[in-house]
């Protein structure tokens, strides 16, 4: 729609755009940095946390895609699973056959361990969402590595939002905590790296002039998306619509404010618009209201004055005046 408009190859925010088109702050790559390190040194169990929309799975596909040694990988990113549902689910990811019950599956699972610790390999198991793991399955998980004989070969990388680590402070998972060799908390971009991430998605986009979002607009989308790049994506898009139906170049702090009324709910996004904003938007409606009580106030004065008989005189003016 607006790509030819803004002289654009392809729309700059897509939410999952190309391998070329991700930007990583200086957050990002201190996160993929370290993350490489913990698989690579045997760090045991990895922990990654971040908001919703943070990056996390642009860094796990980052960190993977940067190891070339012979690692067989199992994702896990839909882990509310019952114990059972959980062993079936690493067999049939693993290549396991015949697999009937818990005891089956650790067997296989050892076998396969000697196998790829032989050859020179790791096994690496990455659970997404990790926050949602009951505290039965976590202990589960973190017995599967008591199955290595002297370790070395089984890292075991913990993905979630904050919360994850609000429940690993259970009490019952005191094992399981001392074995996290490494954790990594996401942060939201900086008010900097904001106007780097606008600016590289669009020159990645094919843009001739990167600079489409003025500064006033750069700051506001900041402020609202509070540094979450998914909702940068999701303003910036809206912006672009809203600029071309509008017909302007330049996108700036009004057309930003607009492009918000569209976007969706503030608590279905975790937008929130500013203490001004919200005087400003809501000030038409507090005026009309303000304006109406009066009016009805007035009415009541007026209607008492005349069932006490003090606007007779008035009435008796005015009847004599048009006649």
């Amino acid at each position: 729609m607006y790509r030819d408009f803004y002289q654009l190859r392809e729309r700059p925010f897509e939410l999952n755009p190309v391998e070329q088109s991700i930007y990583l702050s200086e957050t990002h790559q201190e996160a993929i940095s370290l993350l490489k390190y913990g698989i690579l040194a045997d760090k045991g169990f990895l922990l990654l946390t971040g908001g919703v929309g943070t990056g996390k799975t642009t860094i796990i596909n980052t960190v993977l895609s940067g190891i070339n040694q012979n690692i067989k990988i199992c994702l896990i990113n839909n882990p509310s699973l019952t114990r059972d549902e959980f062993f079936q689910y690493l067999s049939k990811e693993l290549g396991f056959v015949g697999i009937k019950n818990k005891i089956d599956f650790l067997g296989s699972f050892k076998k396969l361990l000697n196998e790829i610790k032989a050859e020179g390999g790791r096994v690496l198991l990455i659970i997404d969402e990790a926050q949602v793991l009951s505290v039965e399955l976590f202990e589960e998980i973190r017995l599967l590595s008591n199955q290595e004989q002297g370790g070395g070969c089984l890292g075991i990388f913990f993905i979630g939002q904050p919360e994850l680590q609000e429940k690993l402070s259970n009490p019952r998972l005191l094992p399981l905590r001392q074995r996290i060799g490494l954790k990594y908390h996401l942060e939201p971009l900086s008010d900097d790296d904001v106007w780097q991430y606008i600016t590289f998605r669009i020159q990645r986009a094919g843009g001739v002039h990167s600079a489409i979002f003025d500064k006033s607009a750069v700051e506001y989308i900041g402020k609202v998306s509070k540094g979450n790049p998914r909702l940068i994506n999701i303003i910036c898009d809206q912006a672009l619509i809203t600029g071309y139906t509008q017909e302007l170049q330049s996108i700036d702090i009004k057309v930003i404010k607009d492009a918000l009324k569209d976007v969706c709910f503030p608590e279905e996004t975790g937008l929130q618009v500013s203490e001004e904003d919200q005087t400003s938007s809501g000030g038409n409606i507090t005026a009309w209201l303000l304006l109406s009580g009066a009016v009805f106030l007035s009415g009541l004065f007026f209607y008492a004055l005349y069932k006490s008989g003090k606007l007779q005189p008035l009435f008796n003016l005015l009847n004599s005046y048009l006649q």
